[in-house]
Formats: C-alpha cells, structure tokens, sequence
C-alpha cells in the first residue's frame, strides 16, 4: 500500500511518520513537500484560486507515483482538497476529518487547540458541517507562539506553551480537547498532563482511517 503525504510544512513530516510507525508500519510512504505553500496562503488572507490549483497539482504527482491514498498534513487548504477528493479514484484525506469523527465520538463538548491562524476558521466549519445539525459545538484556542517556538526549533517551548494553554478556563469542561495541525503532535504528552480529558491528534487519527480504508 503506497500513501502519499502532502505537506506545506516541514514540521509536519516527522510527526506523521511516527504515526505510521506506531500504526501502520507496512504502508510505503511519499513525502511531497512544498514549503512556500504556507507562507503563501498566510500572505494572500484567503485560500485563492491559484493556490487551490497548486494543491491539486500535488495530488496530481502523487497520482502519477502510483499513490493508493492520499493524505494532506496542512489544515488551511480544506476547499481545495474537498476539490481534490471528489475528482479523485483513490481516497483523499484532509488533515483533520478523521479526528474530528473520533472527536465527536468521544463527546458533545469539544475544544481545539491551535497555532496557525489562517486555518482556525476553515477548520471549525469543516469541523461544524462535519457534525450537523444539532452538532456538538467547539471552542478554540490558538497559540501562534507555539508556531513561532517550533518553527525556530525549540519544541521545549512549543510544547510548554501548548500544555499551559490546555488548562485555560475556557477547555476545562470539555469531553475530548483536539490538537489542530499536524505539526503539534509532540506536544500530546505535554497537553495531556495538564488537560482534564482525552487529546487526540490529527496524524494518528488519519492513519487509523486510513488503514480503514484501503484495508
């Protein structure tokens, strides 16, 4: 089984390989990574038509390798990717579907925690249409620093930060509490000593649809 891993950037390489590692060793790997991809859709303010283009482009590759799968690690392109799985043959993954079902498994009370800010509102529509009518409703934190801490490579402090913010007031009664981007993986742990409830995150979640899937 061949998955292809789109990522638009590098922190999210390592923590969905550890996943698979743990959960699905079997399957073969490839790693597309285009790194501008992120400053680009941060810049533009809005998910643009060219970058939705870019986004398909990718799929397109991996289509061309032989994937059997496709999996995007980067949860501010949800349209384009939504675009991506209704043209394709082969199942195609957003970030965070797979863990916002377990989520909403786990309970009616569900928190999110956060780094990037351009992929906080997309994520909590998808997250709202993906529970329905009547769905459960979510809460939000978002902690740039994190990003800012892991992007210059002190995951001590992103880490740290993500764990202070999983005891906010505003979490403390939620049934499940959600990691966000896939590069917040390693803070599980850290979150989950001072969160109340279970975390969950977005690489492991995946891979456990995806072995569903193609099984």
């Amino acid at each position: 089984m061949r998955v292809a891993l789109i990522h638009a950037v590098p922190m999210a390489v390592a923590p969905v390989a550890a996943a698979f590692d743990a959960l699905w060793p079997e399957a073969e790997r490839i790693n597309l990574l285009d790194d501008s991809l992120s400053g680009d859709r941060q810049r533009a303010g809005a998910l643009t038509p060219a970058i939705a283009a870019r986004i398909a482009a990718l799929a397109d590759y991996a289509h061309a390798c032989g994937a059997d799968a496709i999996l995007y690690t980067c949860s501010a392109f949800g349209a384009a990717i939504e675009a991506v799985a209704r043209a394709s043959r082969i199942p195609v993954l957003k970030p965070n579907e797979a863990m916002f079902d377990e989520a909403l498994a786990a309970g009616r009370r569900i928190g999110m925690l956060a780094t990037y800010p351009p992929s906080v509102a997309g994520m909590e529509d998808e997250f709202r249409a993906q529970a329905g009518a009547g769905g459960a409703p979510i809460t939000t934190l978002c902690v740039p620093e994190a990003m800012a801490a892991a992007r210059r490579g002190d995951m001590t402090a992103h880490n740290a930060l993500l764990r202070d913010a999983a005891q906010r007031p505003e979490l403390a009664a939620c049934d499940v509490l959600m990691l966000a981007q896939f590069s917040m993986a390693p803070a599980r742990d850290a979150v989950q000593s001072a969160a109340r409830c279970p975390v969950l995150t977005s690489p492991e979640s995946a891979v456990r649809k995806l072995k569903r899937l193609t099984s």
